[in-house]
């Protein structure tokens, strides 16, 4: 087994087809090729299925990605400890958030002390948290549910209660607290499957005896919010990510307090990493005064 075999593999699997590979990796499409051909032929296994339009992994190829990411990452970790000084000055730090409200006071120390590092930011319920995590697509991850997993660094960065919210001119917008009751009189509009503040709203819920069945189920908390201010319903958040919003209005709900465990995560394999070290290091100075 070769390296460079694994390379043209790992750079096929992900970038999705063996010409972006090659322009990834500065080499022409059929010596690409020509590298996962001899791995394939070297171990009698097929590692992609082939046909004019894409290229899919085989199980056999899924597998061996696991192992390649792993590997890939451990290198760029040699470097980035190699040359620490660039990594610090020109590296890429990927963030994936359920809500990226938590980090800004983060961000923006951690821009001040650190202005040529590129910051990517994407958004995603917990579940797409945790496997970009596992997968490598990301670095760092904020989630509102603090995991029982020892595979991961863990940093609280606050702890706040589910609310209600609506448009000012709905019905429920005059009151300060609602229940349950009578919140299944009002069209909902909640978030994903998967999302653990709808987790949460439902299993209070169902202590009550009390079923909570959107009438609009939306992706991402914006697309709630910007549903919610159209008139559409009443929606939910935790009250960190209420935000302002002239179009709004909270209100609490008449049940126990269903927190919300804001916490910033990495994997703990990852955790030496010299930027999600810093970025992590950076948080921890402001934690006692995040909100």
């Amino acid at each position: 087994m070769r390296y460079v075999q694994l390379r043209a593999f790992h750079n096929v699997a992900i970038h999705g087809g063996f010409s972006r590979a090659a322009e990834a990796l500065f080499l022409t499409q059929p010596a690409v090729s020509d590298q996962v051909r001899k791995l394939e032929e070297e171990y009698d296994v097929l590692l992609f299925n082939r046909n004019k339009k894409q290229v899919t992994l085989t199980q056999a190829g899924q597998q061996l990605l696991e192992v390649t990411r792993r590997m890939f990452d451990v290198e760029q970790q040699a470097l980035d400890l190699l040359s620490e000084s660039r990594a610090l000055r020109a590296g890429k730090l990927r963030i994936v958030a359920d809500a990226a409200h938590h980090l800004l006071h983060i961000l923006a120390a951690f821009r001040r002390a650190y202005p040529s590092v590129q910051v990517s930011i994407d958004s995603g319920n917990t579940e797409t948290v945790i496997t970009s995590l596992h997968a490598y697509e990301a670095d760092i991850g904020v989630l509102g549910e603090i995991p029982q997993s020892s595979d991961f660094e863990i940093l609280k960065l606050n702890s706040t209660p589910i609310i209600a919210f609506a448009s000012r001119d709905f019905p429920l917008a005059g009151q300060k607290t609602v229940t349950f009751a009578d919140l299944v009189k009002h069209p909902l509009v909640m978030r994903e499957q998967g999302s653990k503040t709808r987790q949460k709203l439902e299993a209070m819920a169902k202590q009550y005896g009390i079923p909570l069945t959107p009438l609009i189920e939306a992706e991402g908390r914006e697309a709630v919010r910007e549903i919610v201010a159209a008139g559409g319903g009443v929606g939910f958040v935790s009250s960190a990510e209420f935000g302002q919003d002239s179009r709004l209005v909270p209100i609490q709900i008449d049940a126990p307090e269903m927190l919300m465990d804001e916490a910033l995560i990495c994997l703990r394999e990852r955790s030496n990493g010299k930027l999600v070290s810093a970025f992590f290091n950076i948080a921890r100075g402001l934690a006692p005064i995040a909100t």
